[in-house]
């Protein structure tokens, strides 16, 4: 799947978060959106998932203009994994899972047989099939999360928006989730605050600061020490060892030390 956004722009009143964004998603990319807070990563994502409406601009899909489309036909073409996920009721795990069967679904059509099974294959592919009776709220933040990438599998997919997914897990939970998307052979989209998870898994970063692109490339290309320190105003090493990159950042209290 590709996706293409020109001149897009989002305003709330006279403020205006998204300046004319220009940007290209390649079939099967993984695709890193970086930047400071309130650079208008989430607003940009929010306007391709549909949450919101751009002001002004076209977004595409696969040539598509989004807005020709009817959300059941985005929804059947486009997943997302949120920050945050929460329900009212006390909903089971398959019943959360198979929430993503929505789109394929007519109205009042119950779930069947096939409806389970590409659920039950989800919950695999994220590692928890044991847990389909369990109780969503009983679960850990990234037992939750997996849920939530399983719920988005079941909607079957060419590509997935994953809107800042793993900001308040434990590393080892970030690693479990970013593992199991860059396994899949998607078209992938994510927002990411962590540089050393971007650099790890991104086959492409854009950068943006205060609603515009100020970069985009490889993350080797993108992440060297200065524009971190143009994107952030930290100082930082970036090393590369055995194909991989790592960013280590230098503290304000490290630099008065002379360390």
């Amino acid at each position: 799947m590709e996706i293409l956004a020109q001149a897009v722009k989002m305003a709330f009143g006279p403020k205006e978060i998204l300046k004319g964004i220009d940007l290209s998603l390649h079939n099967k990319e993984f695709l890193g959106i970086i930047g400071p807070n309130g650079s208008g990563k989430s607003t940009f994502l929010k306007c391709i998932y549909r949450v919101q409406k751009p002001t002004s601009g076209t977004i595409l899909f696969n040539g598509k203009n989004l807005d020709e489309l009817s959300y059941r036909e985005s929804a059947l073409q486009l997943a997302v994994v949120a920050q945050h996920n929460s329900y009212s009721f006390d909903f089971t795990v398959l019943d959360v899972v198979l929430m993503g069967r929505s789109p394929h679904k007519k109205i009042l059509e119950r779930d069947n047989a096939k409806d389970f099974e590409i659920a039950r294959e989800a919950l695999s592919t994220v590692g928890l099939s044991e847990f389909e009776k369990r109780s969503f709220s009983t679960l850990s933040g990234g037992e939750q999360q997996r849920v939530i990438l399983a719920r988005a599998l079941t909607q079957q997919t060419e590509c997935l928006v994953l809107d800042e997914p793993t900001n308040h897990l434990d590393i080892k939970y970030q690693l479990e989730i970013m593992d199991i998307v860059k396994g899949l052979d998607l078209t992938v989209v994510s927002a990411i605050h962590d540089l050393n998870i971007a650099a790890m898994y991104c086959d492409r970063l854009i950068a943006l600061k205060d609603g515009q692109i100020v970069g985009m490339g490889t993350p080797r290309e993108l992440l060297t020490e200065k524009f971190i320190y143009d994107m952030y105003e930290v100082k930082s090493i970036v090393k590369h060892e055995n194909g991989r990159m790592n960013i280590m950042y230098i503290p304000k209290h490290h630099e008065k030390k002379g360390e």
